[in-house]
């Protein structure tokens, strides 16, 4: 039997699984948490993987090994390959601010054009521009950028050098300096954040882009990993659309700490509203992105105010009417970046007397929580992104009020598969394609999938966007 090992160096951990390469079965696996925060040294991602590594018995007898991400952190190098400072994560918002400066300095249509990206705090380039005004000393070491993904990739192949950085399409497409449909780096947009000539920027090192079954190098001998082949790797959703099989026409729907709509397309999106991001896949394809800050978390933090378990919340939510007795939720509880509302606060519209009961709070943060998804999907639909069915996964998708609504409120069937780590799952099948060649992934059995169906009911969001529409005007 043929192994390989698939990473997921999320947000809040990292994830490696060793599998079939034939067959996609997950042979063991192993995990490790990583700091909180909205800024982390990379020094702990490597701690986690290798502990995670140790976890899941090893990696001296797997063949291939990808690793996939989060998106959008910002790494910087210095001339000896030593990080300059701490890297800030997609979800760190301090760089709103710069995100506005960048977009006055161009114009919206022309960053759609370039990147299919219009701008928000979560992208690399509105941080660069951070570190540029307030840590010039910082700023001025940069010798390489590049993302979590592309580091931990460069650490597991042995730090050979700034020149052997790699990465992939996917992750490259949420730099917010990369075109997705050309495949180049946009150096100008680079040198505009680091508020610098091109030529001064022509020295920097941005990780090489490989193709989709490309092999970066091989794995450091250290590690066990000296004739293991290393491949591209790719971003966070990226890689569970792999891990997912999803073809065209197919949406997944992760509900985790953040929200994430992701539709796979032949055709790039460019969305001047901003919500659908322009993003590549893992493939040769296009994954048009939706991404809220708010997921899952709507629905943990009702439960903790109802003062009740997950199993309760489901069951109060489930007792409730559609529509929560008229209660309407807009859940922008830590700010949001689709609509681009950093400063939002969350808010509760229609409360009476007579509606303000457990049952109907439950059931208006799953309503929100699914209209907030549904925000993405006819995004999607309004730049012609076929929508036929959606796949649900994450944490969220584990309420059983979540999984009963979904239908009716997206307004397509959903499957909700086994929970796993398919970011993981989906690094995994691509260290297999680079271990076998060929045009395509292997084709590996999908676990058990659940269907679910239901009675469309466009009028709960069409409620729900009314009243978002009115409380903050995007």
């Amino acid at each position: 039997m043929t192994l390989v090992a698939g990473v997921d160096t999320s947000t809040q951990s990292c994830k490696v699984l060793i599998v079939d390469a034939e067959s996609g079965r997950i042979v063991r696996s192993g995990s490790a948490k990583h700091p909180d925060g909205t800024e982390c040294h990379p020094d702990a991602w490597w701690a986690a993987f290798l502990e995670a590594s140790e976890k899941a018995g090893g990696l001296s007898d797997v063949a291939a090994i990808s690793v996939g991400g989060q998106q959008h952190g910002m790494v910087l190098l210095d001339a000896d390959g030593a990080v300059i400072r701490p890297a800030l994560l997609w979800n760190d918002t301090r760089s709103a601010p710069a995100a506005s400066e960048l977009t006055a300095d161009l114009g919206v249509d022309a960053w759609v054009q370039a990147t299919g990206l219009v701008l928000v705090a979560s992208f690399t380039v509105t941080k660069l521009r951070w570190v540029a005004d307030h840590e010039p000393e910082n700023a001025a070491r940069i010798a390489a950028v590049c993302l979590p993904h592309d580091w931990l990739t460069w650490k597991i192949m042995g730090t050979p050098g700034l020149d052997a950085l790699v990465t992939d399409r996917s992750d490259a497409s949420g730099t917010g300096y990369f075109d997705p449909v050309s495949g180049a780096y946009r150096r100008d947009l680079l040198a505009l954040a680091l508020r610098r000539t091109e030529d001064e920027v022509a020295g920097i090192v941005l990780p090489r882009v490989l193709g989709p079954a490309e092999a970066g190098g091989r794995g450091d001998a250290a590690l066990g990993l000296g004739d293991a082949l290393v491949g591209p790797g790719c971003g966070d959703n990226a890689g569970a659309a792999l891990g997912l099989g999803l073809v065209p026409g197919d949406v997944s729907v992760s509900l985790g700490t953040s929200g994430v709509v992701a539709a796979v397309s032949s055709t790039p999106a460019r969305d001047v509203t901003g919500t659908v991001a322009g993003f590549a896949d893992a493939l040769a394809g296009f994954l048009p992105l939706t991404v809220t800050l708010n997921g899952a978390r709507i629905v943990d933090a009702t439960a903790n105010l109802l003062g009740v378990d997950f199993a309760e919340f489901d069951r109060l939510a489930l007792a409730a009417e559609p529509g929560a007795g008229g209660i309407v939720e807009v859940p922008y509880l830590e700010g949001e970046r689709t609509p681009n509302l950093p400063d939002a606060t969350g808010h509760l519209a229609g409360l009476t007397l007579s509606n303000m009961t457990p049952e109907n709070l439950a059931r208006a943060a799953v309503e929100a929580l699914l209209c907030h998804m549904a925000y993405g999907i006819e995004g999607q639909r309004a730049l012609g992104v076929q929508v036929d069915k959606v796949t649900l996964v994450g944490g969220g998708a584990r309420s059983e009020a979540v999984r009963q609504l979904a239908p009716g409120i997206l307004g397509v069937p959903v499957d909700v598969p086994e929970p796993g780590e398919y970011v993981a799952l989906g690094a995994a099948r691509q260290a297999a394609w680079v271990l076998a060649g060929g045009e395509a992934p292997p084709v590996w059995t999908a676990s058990d999938v659940e269907h679910r169906t239901g009675e469309p009911q466009p009028w709960l969001y069409e409620r729900y966007e009314k009243v978002a529409r009115s409380v903050y005007s995007f």
